[in-house]
């Protein structure tokens, strides 16, 4: 076990043992990298001397270039020439971003190579057969693949991919840990059947557990353990970089976006921002009211459930010099974007290990940054408990009461803009009803509680206009909220034809008492609106005059007493014992009849 945080060690390029190529180094050079940093200078050696390596490393230390490295120099130390169609790396990544970054460092190497290696980038989201058209058109010799695409090829009938990595050189798992988050374990000991048992393999992450220790043993072949950590004052090793400024700021859910607005507006425009949310919901909500409130503010936005335009969102966020990406976090695993000077975590992520990586967006290798967490008043345990858990500390933001600058004009916007357009309406209730469900799947679900959640507050700091119909509001006593004062069926989009098709089904709706589209098993029997609305009213006017007699009769003092059970004496629980063991004795024949007869008295001759 290597623990490169306190072991000294030899960082510069060429003192690596075997030499680097002079097109690697001409490469590493081009991309400004004096030096190794201690996570390369620890796995490109042993890489090269033909090691299986599981590394682990805090976000941000330089884990790609510490793989794609010796990848490159093992294929080209080769003496056979590759094929075209014979692959001797492959490179799998938890998330289309992540490989696609890879991609364009890997890109970087080839250019700079005479090699001539070809790559193949295969991810979802597009057609599989793309990639198969690819791989039989152009070749491969390196891939950078997503689990499950790189499953597909496997099993495509239309290619033998099992045969064309039967010379592979180099696997490498990157953020190992994500990729057993994600659910791909069963996926990736498939694909371990399919590779040669002679191969170097590499696994990065940047927290241990026992699934990632469980995949080591069953994807590496005695393995050297790399740990590179960071130590404090005191000693202690961290999760997060050193030049990391970790803080969080206490505020009411109420108040909650008025702060951020605030805070944003302090530190200016003119820096780079990511904000993780919660849920897909909450991006695609909030994306729209801060793109409103902070109007100068370059805006950009990304979570899983978007397909073709990631890709596009993702890059011009990267070469921007200022703006605010929102996001899951499905950009909080290994992506490297330039100059970030805060991320901001408008919730605590679903679990402990999710909160490093999420910091681990800035501050990267050897840069300064800052890291920002809000929590609720009932949420301040959870800074114990990521204290423990993941050796991260964090500290109040200084002057943080500059961000108790409260304003009803932030909200009288947001619930403008609902007013207008009904599609900004039914986000906010998706986003408030997907913020309660994630909250209650929290992996720290003893600290971060349902129960503790002032609803009222929490749905004022969504801007809602009403609560929505939920199992986690049924029977609960909702305050510091009040509806908004409008007829909700009013409330129309902006986009004319969604606009003329939900008329279309309100008109059925009054007409038949079900709104069209609506799953059958869950339909009662029809009923027009006029007649379904008199029937509630009904209901409502008997239950109020219940309710009305029961207080009339407590206030007379007529209620009925309830009938006290007559207590039994212990004179009558003695006789009751002795008759239970005078019945014993009777049928173990220990008595006769007529001795059970004369003491029960039963006047049976």
């Amino acid at each position: 076990m290597f623990n490169t945080g306190c072991k000294k060690m030899k960082t510069s390029w060429n003192d690596i043992t075997p030499k680097l190529s002079t097109t690697t180094l001409k490469a590493v050079e081009d991309l400004g990298f004096t030096s190794m940093t201690p996570v390369q200078a620890s796995c490109i050696p042993l890489f090269l001397k033909n090691k299986d390596v599981a590394a682990e490393a805090v976000t941000g230390s330089g884990k790609t270039l510490a793989f794609l490295i010796p990848l490159l120099e093992i294929m080209k130390r080769r003496n056979e020439t590759w094929k075209k169609h014979e692959i001797g790396g492959i490179i799998i990544s938890p998330t289309r971003e992540l490989a696609l970054q890879t991609k364009g460092v890997l890109d970087h190497f080839l250019n700079q190579d005479d090699s001539n290696f070809i790559s193949l980038f295969a991810v979802g989201g597009n057609s599989v057969l793309k990639d198969v058209d690819s791989f039989k058109k152009n070749g491969a010799n390196v891939i950078i693949a997503t689990p499950g695409r790189l499953e597909d090829l496997f099993t495509h009938a239309d290619i033998n991919l099992p045969l064309a990595v039967k010379s592979l050189e180099v696997l490498v798992l990157d953020e190992a840990d994500r990729l057993l988050d994600l659910g791909f374990e069963k996926t990736l000991n498939t694909i371990f059947q399919y590779l040669p048992k002679q191969r170097r393999t590499g696994l990065f992450s940047a927290t241990q557990t026992k699934e990632v220790e469980m995949l080591i043993r069953a994807g590496l072949r005695n393995p050297v353990a790399v740990s590179v950590k960071q130590k404090n004052d005191s000693t202690n090793s961290l999760s997060t970089p050193l030049n990391l400024h970790n803080y969080y700021f206490t505020v009411e859910a109420n108040d909650k976006l008025d702060a951020l607005v605030n805070f944003i507006k302090t530190e200016g425009y003119n820096k780079k921002y990511i904000l993780f949310m919660s849920t897909c919901a909450c991006v695609d909500y909030f994306s729209i009211v801060i793109k409103k409130i902070l109007s100068g503010l370059k805006l950009f936005f990304i979570h899983g459930k978007m397909k073709n335009n990631r890709y596009k969102v993702f890059e011009s966020f990267k070469s921007a010099e200022d703006g605010m990406m929102i996001c899951t976090d499905v950009m909080a695993r290994g992506i490297d974007i330039p100059d970030i000077d805060w991320v901001i975590q408008y919730d605590p992520p679903s679990s402990a290990s999710q909160f490093v990586h999420r910091c681990g967006r800035t501050a990267r290798i050897g840069n300064e940054g800052s890291a920002l967490l809000f929590l609720l008043p009932n949420e301040e345990a959870y800074l114990d408990f990521i204290q423990r858990n993941q050796k991260t500390q964090l500290s109040c933001l200084p002057d943080s009461k500059k961000l108790f600058r409260k304003s009803d004009k932030t909200f009288r916007a947001v619930q403008k803009m609902q007013l207008q357009d009904r599609d900004v309406f039914d986000k906010a209730n998706r986003a408030f009803v997907s913020y309660i469900q994630a909250y209650g799947k929290h992996e720290c679900s003893i600290v971060l509680r349902v129960k503790d959640l002032q609803f009222g507050r929490l749905a004022t700091g969504f801007g809602l206009l009403r609560l929505p119909k939920m199992p986690e509001l049924k029977n609960k006593t909702i305050t510091d909220f009040t509806p908004f004062d409008v007829d909700f069926n009013s409330i129309a989009y902006k986009n004319k034809q969604r606009e003329v098709s939900r008329q279309e089904k309100l008109e059925q709706y009054k007409t038949t008492g079900s709104w069209p589209g609506k799953p059958a098993k869950h339909r009662t029997a029809s009923v027009p609106w006029s007649l379904n609305k008199q029937m509630k009213a009904d209901q409502q006017e008997k239950r109020n005059k219940k309710k009305e007699y029961r207080k009339r009769k407590a206030e007379e003092g007529k209620q009925k007493a309830k009938k006290k059970r007559k207590a039994v004496s212990q004179e009558e629980i003695d006789e009751l014992m002795k008759d239970v063991a005078m019945i014993k004795k009777f049928k173990k024949k220990k008595i006769t009849e007529e001795q059970f007869n004369n003491e029960f008295d039963t006047g049976i001759s």
